[in-house]
């Protein structure tokens, strides 16, 4: 049997976020209220008319041009005529002749490997209603027609649901870093379809491609490739080729299996032709221009800037880039001068741990870079322990304070060599029986010795600097 690989396309879906829906007045947000976020538009009343939101054109042009997409000349919609309960209307607002990008291209990181990704096109469409289907009815709630939706169709160049995963996660961190959706799989702001083949490893062309509709989450897409590229592979090695056929299927997520909804035999008529009621505008270089200036700087580009010039390691790298405002304010401790290292194990283990426990923002978060600066500082002059560092971070932020005002005279850490010699010769004076157990070879007796010291000073002996100087005169003067 011929060696056989899959060959997997995607087409991802995600709403955007705005006040209002992309053709209509009505508030565009999530709710769990049925019908409660609807205008005479979404309804399709008579006499009502689409009027474009600007925002929305604007958002989608911004991930057009961080996907490395081509533009178009004008900005242009099309009708896709078809009926169905969930689109009152009987047609959608799209773009099909000329999509607001094209022939894409991103590199994205697989087991440390870069790998790239082809963008057939990208485009800026209204959102259906959504179903919900019970027993003896089923139920349409209009909230989500008209939302934003912005669909990005992949080139067929993946081949493993490791690399679609990667990414799925890849895209949703741009539209978070560019802002211009949650990207939440939990509201159902992002739909995947997902089409997967099976041929001869060394075939000239693809496989039968069998497309399976509106999986709602990474792990759902998963599946599906995984149980898709097991089922036909089977199929194929059968020798039951001619089951293998155009279709449709949906994801079972009790079942963890896809199952069949219909034939595809060729591709529906949906007689598209112009939208006449929104009018084409020209996009000018200049509109263009202003817009790639508000990309931020990706977390790709990030994570290997921590890497390669501030010599972090790749874990610490990657769960900084992860969120934004995290990488934002790393980079806000870097221009302040802050050691990268500090700053990132602080952000890593104290803050994000905080963030975590409380459910907070870090740009709500009253321990600013300056004043994380502040603490460590105060860290690495050693007027305070790790200990008492990190107390003064939970006071800071609950006491709205300055690090300052923790840091006093009775609380500061005794760094002094002479100070603590003076205090640790008068321990190991009043010691000699410990003295002599560790000379026979108690080492486990050091122990007893800082303990002695930290008692003697309420936990202010510099740790690192009482070590040493034990270490010195019982090795040395005894």
């Amino acid at each position: 049997m011929k060696k056989q690989i899959a060959t997997i396309g995607i087409e991802m879906h995600c709403e955007f976020k705005s006040n209002s829906k992309v053709f209509s007045c009505a508030k565009n947000a999530y709710s769990e209220i049925p019908n409660c976020n609807i205008a005479p538009l979404d309804m399709a009343f008579p006499g009502t008319l689409p009027v474009l939101n600007k925002k929305c054109v604007e958002d989608a042009l911004k991930i057009s041009l961080a996907l490395n997409c081509k533009q178009p000349e004008y900005m242009v919609f099309d009708r896709k005529n078809y009926y169905y309960p969930d689109l009152p209307k009987g047609y959608q607002i799209t773009q099909m002749y000329n999509p607001i990008g094209i022939n894409g291209k991103i590199d994205i990181e697989v087991d440390d490997q870069i790998i790239p990704v082809y963008i057939h096109d990208v485009h800026l469409e209204e959102d259906a209603a959504s179903l919900d289907h019970f027993s003896f009815t089923t139920n349409i709630d209009y909230n989500r027609c008209g939302v934003p939706l912005f669909e990005l169709v992949t080139e067929p160049c993946f081949h493993s649901s490791k690399e679609v995963s990667a990414f799925l996660e890849h895209i949703i961190r741009i539209y978070r870093y560019c802002n211009v959706s949650d990207a939440d799989t939990k509201k159902g702001q992002i739909r995947c379809d997902v089409n997967v083949s099976i041929a001869d490893y060394d075939a000239l062309e693809l496989g039968t491609k069998v497309e399976t509709k509106n999986v709602n989450s990474i792990g759902g897409v998963i599946g599906t490739i995984d149980y898709e590229i097991k089922r036909q592979t089977k199929l194929k090695e059968e020798g039951r080729y001619n089951e293998v056929i155009q279709e449709t299927r949906r994801w079972d997520e009790e079942t963890k299996t896809t199952k069949r909804m219909r034939n595809k035999i060729d591709a529906i008529d949906y007689k598209y032709f112009v939208e006449p009621n929104i009018p084409k505008f020209k996009i000018t270089e200049s509109y263009l221009e202003s817009i790639k200036k508000s990309i931020p700087r990706l977390h790709l580009e990030r994570k290997f800037n921590y890497i390669n010039n501030y010599s972090l390691n790749n874990y610490d790298a990657e769960i900084l880039v992860k969120d934004k405002e995290i990488s934002d304010y790393f980079e806000e401790c870097l221009k302040l001068g802050v050691d990268a290292k500090s700053a990132a194990n602080w952000i890593i283990t104290q803050i994000m741990g905080y963030l975590n426990k409380t459910n907070a923002s870090i740009n709500d978060l009253y321990l600013t870079p300056k004043r994380l600066k502040d603490l460590i500082n105060e860290l690495a002059k050693g007027t305070i322990s790790s200990k008492q560092a990190k107390e003064i971070f939970i006071k800071v932020i609950e006491e709205k304070k300055e690090v300052n005002d923790f840091v006093s005279k009775e609380s500061a850490q005794i760094s002094n060599k002479e100070e603590l010699t003076q205090i640790i010769d008068d321990i190991l004076a009043n010691n000699p029986s410990q003295i002599e157990e560790y000379k026979n070879g108690r080492t486990n007796i050091f122990d007893y010795f800082v303990g002695q010291v930290m008692k003697q000073t309420r936990g202010k002996a510099n740790p690192v600097l009482t070590k040493e100087i034990l270490t010195q005169r019982l090795n040395n003067k005894f």
